[in-house]
């Protein structure tokens, strides 16, 4: 689990923030941004659980937003970089996928499919057509190659948003305190919708962002960690706990609010914040 390519890994942390998918709803994220600066506290660290953009219209806000913020956040004393943790949820994936659509069996159906489920959104913010990339998934390897390669220049002329899609990681959790407490329950573990409890963390594959079936049925700790939480569920019930595992959707990008919840390395909740 040490493939820092694949996860992040929260060391010497004593609380978590975990936001929920936003969906680019950029208002509800900067109301969010404003009450957190008045809730953090010292050992805090900061993680967006994925979704961060798709199905909404204010991608380059929201994206701006989270810049804008991770920048504060590491301005506080004795913060680095690596508190701060932005996972890759179902619309990221999607994302990444388009930019090499090239590849695809079958690209125009692929690509028809991914604007069905939000995609859309996310290529009209960078004044994109959606209608053009499927003329171009039509017309064979060599236009839509040009297009793909167009798509992803106009991502890196706006600052940042290319280097920020390109640090998503597929999960995180903290690190185990002691030596001591290696097998027992300890830390947390965070995915964006879910994860196949048959398989171990590196094998997960596509579970983190389609694999959320009976995610809060987990029968037993996955992986010795005291819970796992994911910001992603058909359901969006807001903050839902199981057993072993946290669910922080409450509908953002929906019709429903942007939430955050602060966890404790035991898997309590220690706060909570809506926007």
């Amino acid at each position: 689990m040490e493939n820092r390519h694949k996860f992040a890994i929260l060391r010497g942390c004593r609380r978590i923030w975990a936001v929920g998918s936003i969906h680019a709803d950029a208002a509800r994220l900067d109301g969010l941004h404003h009450a957190l600066t008045r809730r953090l506290a010292f050992g805090d660290r900061l993680i967006y659980l994925g979704n961060l953009i798709g199905r909404g219209g204010d991608t380059l806000a929201t994206l701006d937003s989270l810049l804008r913020f991770r920048s504060l956040f590491m301005a506080r004393p004795d913060a680095f970089a690596c508190d701060v943790v932005f996972l890759r949820g179902s619309q990221e994936e999607m994302w990444q996928k388009l930019l090499q659509l090239q590849f695809a069996t079958d690209p125009k159906g692929v690509l028809q499919w991914m604007l069905d489920q939000g995609v859309a959104a996310s290529l009209e913010a960078y004044g994109i057509d959606p209608r053009e990339g499927l003329r171009e998934a039509a017309a064979g390897p060599r236009q839509l190659t040009r297009w793909t390669s167009s798509l992803r220049q106009t991502i890196k002329n706006h600052p940042g948003h290319y280097e920020l899609l390109g640090i998503l990681r597929r999960a995180a959790y903290t690190a185990r305190s002691t030596p001591e407490t290696a097998h027992a329950p300890n830390g947390l573990l965070f995915v964006n919708a879910g994860l196949d409890p048959s398989r171990p963390l590196e094998a997960q594959k596509d579970s983190f962002w389609w694999g959320g079936a009976a995610f809060g049925d987990l029968p037993q700790p996955y992986g010795g960690f005291a819970r796992v939480v994911r910001g992603a569920s058909p359901d969006r019930p807001g903050l839902a706990l199981g057993r072993h595992t946290a669910t922080v959707d409450a509908g953002c990008g929906h019709g429903g609010a942007l939430l955050a919840v602060c966890f404790g390395l035991d898997g309590s909740v220690a706060d909570q914040v809506e926007a």
